[in-house]
């Protein structure tokens, strides 16, 4: 039986990675805050002694690595297999960092630190086949940092204080080796959407004063995870009737 092209047997092998990669997530959850290695003995120890499954982790990365298969389906070769690859990888840490962010106002520099590495070894081996692609993915490093360090700066000066905070910097810089210059300027304008509607959202319902730090690193998540998911045509499309108030003709 074949789902989009794809054996379901692919869609069971993505279902089990996925339920045991969101505990997996829990973990780095608990460990990244607090400076201690993800990849210790102590994961075996722990949940020998403790085990409690975090159902609701488990069920979205059940969800994400099922949605993954079907959006990049299964190709022929490692390099056209390299996108499902490394979004296989970066989902488990875009939803660490969202979590993480969300509850403790942090992004952990191992978490970005570990996203870049993995993010430069992907952007070399897809120079295998095309170097343009390796040069756009390390000019979207240039500009996912550079526009976030610039606003960061410039609010500093504003207002006096931090506009934005470096983890978010660093987190953009990362997910600049894995989108590339014009996708990684999409997720920007995505996340300033998300952060403004929700902002608004929360300042009027109360739950989030005028004055109050709303963490910004959860609306780059769910603007990477829009980019991942959503074709880019239609992105474009929807952001310049957005950003037009819809004068945008295409």
């Amino acid at each position: 039986m074949y789902i989009n092209d794809v054996h379901i047997g692919y869609y069971l092998v993505a279902a089990i990675m996925g339920l045991a990669v969101g505990q997996f997530v829990d973990w780095m959850n608990r460990r990244l805050p607090e400076y201690k290695k993800v990849f210790s003995k102590e994961i075996f120890r722990e949940y020998k002694i403790n085990y409690k499954p975090n159902y609701i982790l488990m069920a979205i990365m059940l969800i994400i690595y099922i949605a993954l298969v079907y959006r990049y389906g299964i190709q022929n070769t490692f390099i056209g297999n390299l996108n499902l690859i490394k979004y296989l990888i970066l989902a488990p840490m875009l939803v660490s960092a969202f979590v993480i962010d969300y509850k403790l106002l942090i992004i952990p520099n191992r978490l970005n630190l570990t996203m870049f590495e993995i993010g430069l070894v992907i952007a070399f081996l897809y120079g295998a086949s095309n170097v343009a692609i390796t040069i756009d993915m390390l000019f979207g490093m240039l500009a996912g940092g550079g526009i976030f360090l610039a606003i960061t700066l410039i609010g500093g000066l504003i207002y006096g204080k931090e506009a934005m905070g470096l983890g978010d910097v660093k987190l953009m810089g990362a997910l600049g080796l894995y989108f590339g210059l014009t996708n990684i300027i999409i997720i920007a304008m995505i996340a300033f959407l998300v952060g403004a509607i929700m902002g608004v959202i929360l300042i009027v319902s109360k739950i989030k004063k005028s004055d109050e730090y709303i963490p910004f690193g959860p609306f780059i998540v769910i603007a990477t995870f829009v980019s991942i998911f959503v074709p880019f045509d239609i992105l474009v499309n929807a952001l310049m009737t957005i950003f037009t108030l819809g004068m945008y003709k295409r």
